[in-house]
Parts: C-alpha cells; sequence; structure tokens
C-alpha cells in the first residue's frame, strides 16, 4: 500500500491516539536517583557544574529520598565522599564508612527502596585512579580483592545490588564469589560492563572529588571507537555472575546499549551522566531549549534505545513531570 491508502498521520492526530499506539513507554519506577553522601550533618553543598544536584550529609539525603520517593521514584545509587583518602581505599570498606552507613539509614526509613552501592575506588583512593597503583600502573588484580571486600561491606549494611564500577578485569566474578562466600548471595551484581573513558564525565568529578593526580583512565575505562569491544565486555561479566549490566554514557552511545539489548537477555541499564544533565541545564538556563521537553525526550529515547532502567540526575523532576498528563513518553 502506499498514499493516499496509508496515512500514517491518522495515528497521530489527537493525544489520545498518540498514547494509544506508543511504542515506548517511560515511568518513575524506571528512574535511579544518583547520591553523593558525604560525613558530618546537617549538609546540603551545592555541586556547581550540576545545578540542582548536591553532597549530602546522611540526615539531609534522607530528606532528599522523600521528596523522591513521593515523586515516584523507587531506586537509588549511592556514591561516597570520605573525609580521608589513602593508597588503599580503606574507607570503601569500612564497616561505619559513608555509603555503609547510608545505606543502613536509607534501608532503615525506606526498606522497600532499591538501594544499589557504587563499588569504585577513585573517591577513596589518595591518587583519584579505580585501581591500586605500583610503578604508575594501575594494578589489575591487587585491586580485586579490595573489590571483594567492598563488595561484601556494602552488602552487609543492606544494600540491595553491589555496582562495580572500576572496569578491572575480572571484577564481577571476584565479587560474586566473596558474596556467595559471606552468605551474600542473593545480593545481585550490576556490572558497569560497558563504560567508556568519557569527556561526558567532567562535572562528576566536581561531584566525587575524585580527579586522578596524575594520566588518566583510558587504560581501564573502554575506548569511545571501540563497539565490538563492549559486546565482549557485557558477555564476560554475564558470564562471571552480572544479573544486570550498564552502558555509561548514554546518549553519545545508544548504538552500544542498542546492540547489547540485541545480543543478551539480561536487564540493561544505562547511566545518563553528569555532562548530559550539565548541558541540558545550562542551555536550558540560557532559554536555548525547554528542559523538561528535552530531558524527557533523552530519558525516552534511552528507554527506546533497549535500556530497562536508567540513572538519572533529573529523576525526580522526571518523575514530576511524567506525574503530569500528557507528557512523551508516558501512557495516558
Amino acid at each position: 500500500m502506499s498514499f493516499p491508502i496509508e496515512r500514517l498521520r491518522r495515528l497521530r492526530r489527537t493525544p489520545a491516539l498518540r498514547a494509544l499506539v506508543r511504542e515506548t513507554v517511560l515511568e518513575p519506577s524506571d528512574l535511579v536517583l544518583p547520591l553523593f553522601i558525604r560525613p558530618g550533618r546537617g549538609e546540603a553543598r551545592p555541586i556547581k557544574s550540576m545545578p540542582g544536584v548536591f553532597q549530602f550529609s546522611r540526615d539531609r539525603a534522607l530528606k532528599a529520598l522523600a521528596t523522591a520517593v513521593s515523586a515516584g521514584v523507587r531506586s537509588v545509587i549511592l556514591f561516597g565522599i570520605p573525609d580521608k583518602k589513602d593508597a588503599q581505599a580503606s574507607g570503601a570498606y569500612a564497616a561505619d564508612g559513608v555509603i555503609q552507613a547510608a545505606a543502613r539509614a536509607v534501608k532503615d526509613r525506606y526498606p522497600d527502596l532499591v538501594v544499589i552501592a557504587d563499588l569504585c575506588f577513585c573517591e577513596y583512593m589518595d591518587h583519584g585512579h579505580c585501581g591500586v597503583v605500583g610503578k604508575g600502573e594501575i594494578l589489575n588484580d591487587e585491586t580485586l580483592e579490595l573489590a571483594a571486600r567492598t563488595a561484601v561491606s556494602q552488602a552487609e549494611a543492606g544494600c540491595d545490588v553491589i555496582a562495580p564500577s572500576g572496569m578491572m578485569d575480572g571484577q564481577v566474578a571476584a565479587i560474586r564469589r566473596a558474596l556467595d562466600g559471606a552468605g551474600k548471595e542473593t545480593t545481585a551484581i550490576l556490572a558497569y560492563a560497558a563504560k567508556y573513558a568519557s569527556a561526558f564525565y567532567g562535572p562528576f568529578r566536581d561531584a566525587a572529588e575524585s580527579p586522578p593526580s596524575f594520566g588518566d583512565r583510558s587504560s581501564y575505562q573502554m575506548d569511545p571507537a571501540n563497539l565490538r569491544e563492549a559486546m565482549r565486555e557485557i558477555a564476560l561479566d554475564i558470564q562471571e555472575g552480572a544479573d544486570m549490566v550498564m552502558v555509561k554514557p548514554a546518549l553519545a552511545y545508544l548504538d552500544v546499549l542498542r546492540r547489547g539489548r540485541d545480543a543478551f537477555r539480561v536487564p540493561f541499564a544505562a547511566y545518563s551522566v553528569s555532562g548530559e544533565y550539565a548541558m541540558i541545564k545550562a542551555a536550558a538556563e540560557r532559554g536555548w531549549i525547554d528542559e523538561k521537553r528535552a530531558a524527557l525526550e533523552a530519558l525516552l529515547c534511552i528507554r527506546r534505545a533497549g535500556a530497562d532502567f536508567i540513572i538519572t540526575y533529573h529523576a525526580v523532576d522526571a518523575a514530576r513531570w511524567l506525574a503530569s498528563p500528557g507528557r512523551a513518553g508516558r501512557k495516558a
């Protein structure tokens, strides 16, 4: 058939028709809120490069979560900013570490909330890299033991999901063995399987206070030019025991997300990273774009590309916007 019999505009004519045939749906429960936790009380330090995002002390984080939960957000990922750093990242696996204490408080207040713990060492290492350093190199196998200890500590604190983000070879297998050996076989792993060495992480360095003191992270994070390698990374993490996998960043890597979604059956996450958020915020502040429309469109497209859920700094605002009738990506 062809025009005039086929008229695709027939099903675009009204909001109700568009909602009826919509292929992709975005809901508040699809969104994961990142929270940066620091020591102290009464702290809500704004992050200059990420308007509307803060480093929270534990008590203030609980208040922020009240707002998020009331908006419909059901999952949170925790990043820790310790008061001390060292060469062995001891704050990452301390029983009373920043994430561990926050996870206990969150689970006590919101037992049904999904609590994901980011497991990386850049915030805890005095050199800002994601692994143990020796002779100017990031040492892969020496880092695995620390990852295993940290995962058990986070699980014992009540985290539902451990999300290793350091891109060390074999980290998922090491963490799975450690969790199972500690009686935490029901704790899930969300692997940052395809994490690229991206310029879009810039504002996150301010948020996590974790710029590397030498070099960059290109020796362990992925080359942005590579797609086939991402499929190998994802396959290996699944073989090692990952329950879910992630592509990071999101918008510039939708092809990676789509290819992974088509090739593997596990749940996929995408991380809409700090640079994506900051670009929308900056353009909106200048009146160049409509923040609501741009943010919801970006999130909807990430879902369309294959993400089962999305980590996004827009989580609370997006959940509120989705609650209003007629928003893109929502069934009326």
